[in-house]
Order: C-alpha cells, then sequence, then structure tokens
C-alpha cells in the first residue's frame, strides 16, 4: 500500500480512495497507537456522517468506549477542544479546501499538534494489518452541544481581555458553506462588527465552490456592494482565512503574517523575534521581515512543518501564504478565526485601514500553475524538465524565485515563478508548466 498519510491526514474522493472501510481501520489504529477517549469532529461535507460512522465502528471495535461527538464544527475548534477536555486523540473529517467530492481524516494528538510522520507510519502499518476486517455496527456517539459556543467564547478572549472592540467596522464574509457557517458570523459580531456575510448556508454539496478563500471574487463583490471595510473568507474546515482590502488588494499569509508579526515585534510579544514561514513565501515578505529587524526560518511547505519548527525555535506565530496561520498563544493549529481575530486587533490597534498595514511590504509578481500529473514521481526523474528549469532559473539571475514541487494532497506537481514583472512571471511559468503537462501530463 502506498503512503497514506499526506501532508493534512488521509484524503482522497469520499466513498473512493476514502471509504467506510478504511475509516474503520483508522478508527481502530487510532485506539491502538493514540488512546481510547476520542472525539470527532467535521465539517459540511454529506460524506462526512458516513466516514464518522465507520471511525465510531473501529474505535468501538477496540473495545473504547463511544467518542464524543462535535457535529460541524472548525478543525481548529476540534483541536482546541480536545486539549481542553483531556482527549487522548481529536480527529477531524474534512478536506479542508478541496471540492465537495473529497473528503479526509484527520488526528490530532493530547496535545492538540498534527501527528509526527513516525506514528502516521505506525498507525498504517495497523491500517494494513486491518483493513477490510468485518466489525459490528457502532454505537451511538456523545453529542456534544455546546462546543461551537465555547471555542468562539475561547477566541474572542484575547481582544475582549484588551479591551479592544470591533465596533464601527463593517466587514463583508464568507463562510464558503463550511465548518464557519455559525462560529465566525457570531464572533465578530460580539466584538461588536457590523457583519454582511455570504455562503452560510452549512451545505457540503457545494462546500468550496466558487466560494471562499480559493474564490475570492464573490466576497470582494460584496465589500464593494455593501461598503464594508474588509473582506474575509475562510475555507472549509476554517483553519485558514484570506482578506481583502477594500481597493481589492488581496491579503494573503504573507501579508497578515508581516502586519502581526510587526505588531507583535512593537508590542514586545513576538517570541524568539522570529515568524516561521514556508519555501512558497513570497520573496517579498522575506524582504520586509528583513527591514524590520525579524528573522524569518522558512520550512517546506505543510502547516505541520511549520509547527515542528515553531516548536523547536520557540516562535509564536508562523503559516502559509495560503492563509493557514499558527498563533501557539492562541491554538495549536491553523485557525481562521482566531487569524481574522490578530488581523483585526492591528487594524483596531493602529487606527490604520488594512490598505495602509499592507505598506508593510511589496509582493513580487507571482505566477503559480498548478499541473495535473498522471504520477507525480515522474517529475524528478524527467531530464528535459530539469533542464528547462535551470535555464528559468539562470534568466531570473537572482532578481526572482523559481519553485517546482509535488502537491501534498493532489495529484500535481505546482510551478511558482516570482520575477520583477508580472509578464516575465507568467512567461516562464507558462513555459515550465507547459513542459510538465507534455512530459508527464495526466
Amino acid at each position: 500500500m502506498a503512503r497514506l498519510f499526506g501532508t493534512d491526514g488521509v484524503r482522497g474522493v469520499a466513498g473512493e480512495e476514502l471509504s467506510y472501510e478504511l475509516a474503520v481501520a483508522l478508527g481502530r489504529a487510532a485506539v491502538r497507537k493514540l488512546g481510547g477517549r476520542i472525539v470527532i469532529g467535521r465539517d459540511t461535507r454529506v460524506s462526512g456522517p458516513m466516514l464518522e460512522e465507520g471511525l465510531r465502528a473501529g474505535i468501538a471495535a477496540e473495545g473504547a468506549s463511544a467518542p464524543a461527538l462535535l457535529g460541524v464544527i472548525p478543525t481548529p475548534g476540534l483541536a482546541w477542544y480536545t486539549v481542553e477536555e483531556g482527549f487522548d486523540c481529536g480527529i477531524m473529517i474534512t478536506a479542508s479546501h478541496n471540492a465537495p467530492e473529497y473528503n479526509g481524516i484527520k488526528f490530532f494528538s493530547s496535545k492538540g499538534f498534527k501527528l509526527p510522520d513516525e506514528v502516521e507510519d505506525e498507525m498504517q502499518a495497523v491500517v494494513e494489518e486491518l483493513l477490510g476486517q468485518p466489525v459490528g455496527q457502532p454505537p451511538a456517539g456523545q453529542l456534544v452541544e455546546d462546543a461551537v459556543e465555547r471555542f468562539v467564547a475561547h477566541d474572542i478572549a484575547p481582544l475582549q481581555e484588551e479591551g479592544l472592540s470591533l465596533a464601527g467596522m463593517h466587514i463583508a464574509l464568507d463562510c464558503a458553506h463550511g465548518a464557519a457557517c455559525a462560529s465566525t458570523p457570531l464572533a465578530l459580531e460580539r466584538l461588536g462588527a457590523q457583519v454582511t456575510a455570504i455562503n452560510t448556508e452549512p451545505d457540503g454539496s457545494i462546500i468550496n465552490v466558487e466560494c471562499g478563500s480559493t474564490h475570492l471574487g464573490p466576497v470582494t463583490e460584496l465589500m464593494r456592494a455593501c461598503g464594508a471595510d474588509i473582506a474575509l473568507a475562510h475555507d472549509g474546515d476554517a483553519d485558514r482565512l484570506l482578506a481583502v482590502a477594500p481597493g481589492g488588494t488581496v491579503c494573503d499569509g504573507d501579508f497578515i503574517l508581516a502586519i502581526c508579526a510587526k505588531d507583535m515585534q512593537e508590542r514586545g510579544t513576538l517570541s524568539a523575534n522570529t515568524v516561521v514561514g514556508t519555501v512558497m513565501a513570497n520573496l517579498g515578505f522575506m524582504q520586509a521581515m528583513e527591514r524590520e529587524g525579524i528573522e524569518v526560518v522558512a520550512t517546506k511547505v505543510g502547516d505541520r512543518y511549520v509547527l515542528e519548527s515553531m516548536l523547536e525555535l520557540g516562535a509564536r506565530i508562523g503559516g502559509e501564504q495560503s492563509g493557514h496561520v499558527i498563533d501557539l498563544s492562541r491554538n495549536t493549529t491553523g485557525d481562521g478565526l482566531a487569524t481574522a481575530l490578530m488581523l483585526l486587533g492591528c487594524v483596531a490597534r493602529s487606527g490604520k485601514s488594512l490598505g495602509e498595514l499592507m505598506g508593510i511590504m511589496r509582493k513580487l509578481p507571482q505566477c503559480l500553475v498548478n499541473v495535473r500529473v498522471r504520477d507525480k514521481a515522474l517529475y524528478a526523474a524527467d531530464e528535459q524538465i530539469a533542464a528547462v528549469q535551470a535555464e528559468v532559473e539562470a534568466e531570473l539571475e537572482g532578481n526572482g524565485r523559481l519553485l517546482v514541487r509535488p502537491s501534498g494532497t493532489e495529484p500535481l506537481i505546482r510551478v511558482m515563478i516570482e520575477a520583477q514583472t508580472q509578464e516575465q512571471a507568467e512567461r516562464l511559468g507558462h513555459r515550465l508548466a507547459d513542459l510538465v503537462q507534455e512530459r508527464i501530463g495526466a
């Protein structure tokens, strides 16, 4: 069996790669390797209840007590609740930003962290041993009624304790028909903001479809139509947050990290004077942090690797360009609501608009092309692709950047170019992407 676990748990088309039987085996592996006190949450996907039932059946087959069920809740809410209530393991059923037909199962330790590779490998060995073995019908789980309310109270507490209000702010919000439909509007309104929201129906059949943090057009148009001061958008499980300024400029994870790191530095709360990013971070972000005297550490792509580096360095904040931001003073994983509140806190504290705060950095023009391939492993061995990569890097002459990497969750090769002009970035990016398509495309 190929490795089950990608950069963010086990993921695939629900009912096919990610079957009921696989969920059963994963539930059994969780009990054996992590412990029998388990809590489960999910996003709004139609396949979520089926996979939850499979997990419950596997957990019961190992003799563990029925898990606590949080129902629909953001991934960071599940991680926080796991720690808050002392569970051995938290399991989140979600495919995050992926299309509705996908789903995923990701695991959190008793400390609220995603699992290291070696533990995932041990769990896979159990899955391979048990997959397909018959089990009985699962008992009902123990439904927790107040988990979302308690999670919201936890995330808004830092601003309340500081005495910061969002009164006077008008916020346009896109919940992507996902896990944030109840939590984020409640949190923003409780802090005094005026909220105009779209895609707040928890409909898993259209989760992330032309909406949310991967499709910012609708919330940008909403902001313009209602005259909001800022637009915010989540992905399906609300572990990410992207923003848009009134002029239409996207405030991605690089801008969010830069703005928040500088704010923390000014308030003396930026531990280790360090922010952790990934190799996908824009070169402009690196340059901005250097100007501010803030150290940047870049990891490989994946929030789990960002977290590992943060823990090793004692850093407070880190994240990805995608808007997956971790503030260890608030949560143990990416938290889209906490990120929104952290960014809005910077706006409130400074008295500046989001557009003004974004002046901290100039983003180099970038081209990102995703190429669907038949086998991601073919990329590394292709000499023609390697030769063109060398030619592209020579043309950039150190004034830009090339990064080509396989996706951790989909059969894609991601080609990213940063250059001095958008024309150069697009030309070089599509040259290389077209070759990848020609050589190994699906």
